[in-house]
């Protein structure tokens, strides 16, 4: 069964797949496909892949009507004889999904419970939900389909062909790009967590915030992260940057171009993190501190120091990944060391025979 279900008539051909991917094509031309599943789930009418020969075993078990797979397993015996050879089967899927499941149409208009504020402009098409709420001054580009429930403040501006899933918050004065992607729950443009701490009792001073947050172009945000404002300079998210759920990013900081950052991971204030860094799952980022180009923090890496562009870090505080391999091995060996450090000191403090 694929794991979603094409629309209705949605169908390819083995042989218009392999021009879909310029892959070679072995086995029948005309065995045909409606849908996409894992090489373990998929059924005989259903594409699937095969990434690593690590999964060799399910490919050999597999009832899927055609693989896309790389070119070293064109002679592997069982599994299903209709294949697509491609380079990259991940990358060649990419072309062949917009073809069985198409992105759903969608009606312009403004449904009859927004709510919209004085000023506020649009260039058509645009979609506008339920409950949505656009403040005074509001300006969306065309093709805007804002979702059930969102607010957007004060003076935000949106690019072009922008979509926000259902109640996404962005503040008075954000400036959204054209194409990005915001998920259900996003908050960008809340106020960033600056205070000078009281003395003698009293309560910690609020800074203002007085910056914008500034999203690019092509940018992706996933599900409830939350961007915040800058304190006085802006927020800024490079283009082509995909961040995904539940990631916290503070005031000031300047993401670069082409970034991925993955769940849960937590960037502290006026950080600068360069373009093409990956930051892994529960990755921490102290504030005031540069993340050079390229570079890769680890699961639930901690960086309190600057990192060299390039560089691979993990662990906490953040180091080269090949020392904190070799540091968690010795840990690992420590419990055996201790037993023999003390099994010498034993034989020692044992009387002469």
């Amino acid at each position: 069964m694929p794991v979603a279900p094409a629309p209705v008539n949605a169908r390819l051909s083995a042989a218009e797949i392999a021009a879909l991917t310029q892959g070679q094509l072995v086995g029948a031309t005309d065995v045909m496909v409606t849908g996409v599943a894992p090489i373990d789930r998929a059924g005989p009418e259903d594409l699937s892949f095969l990434a690593s020969r690590r999964y060799l075993p399910y490919f050999q078990q597999s009832r899927a009507a055609v693989v896309l797979c790389k070119p070293d397993l064109a002679q592997e015996s069982g599994g299903p004889s209709c294949r697509v050879l491609v380079r990259d089967p991940h990358v060649a899927l990419l072309s062949v999904i917009p073809v069985l499941y198409p992105e759903p149409s969608w009606t312009a208009g403004v449904h009859p419970t927004a709510v919209i504020g004085r000023g506020a402009v649009w260039n058509e098409p645009v979609a506008i939900g339920p409950y949505a709420v656009l403040g005074e001054g509001v300006r969306l580009g065309k093709g805007v389909r804002v979702g059930a429930a969102c607010v957007l403040g004060d003076g935000v501006q949106v690019g072009d062909d922008v979509r926000l899933h259902p109640q996404v918050v962005c503040y008075s004065g954000t400036i959204i790009g054209h194409r990005v992607i915001l998920h259900a729950g996003a908050r960008l443009g809340s106020d960033g967590f600056g205070y000078i701490p009281g003395r003698g009792g009293e309560l910690p001073r609020k800074v203002p915030q007085i910056g914008r947050c500034i999203i690019g172009d092509d940018v992706e945000i996933g599900a409830n992260t939350t961007i915040d404002r800058g304190s006085v300079d802006d927020t800024v998210i490079g283009a082509g940057t995909k961040i995904d759920n539940l990631v916290q990013i503070g005031h000031n900081c300047r993401i670069g171009a082409r970034c991925l950052i993955a769940g849960q991971a937590g960037i502290a204030g006026s950080t600068h993190v360069e373009d093409d860094v990956f930051l892994a799952g529960q990755a921490g980022l102290a504030d005031h501190v540069t993340i050079g180009r390229g570079a890769r923090v680890t699961v639930q890496g901690g960086v309190i120091g600057d990192i060299a562009p390039g560089a691979t870090v993990s662990g906490y505080p953040a180091r080269s990944h090949r020392e904190f391999l070799r540091a968690q091995g010795a840990l690992y060996r420590l419990a055996q060391i201790v037993d023999d450090l003390e099994a010498l000191v034993r034989r020692k403090e044992e009387p002469h025979q």
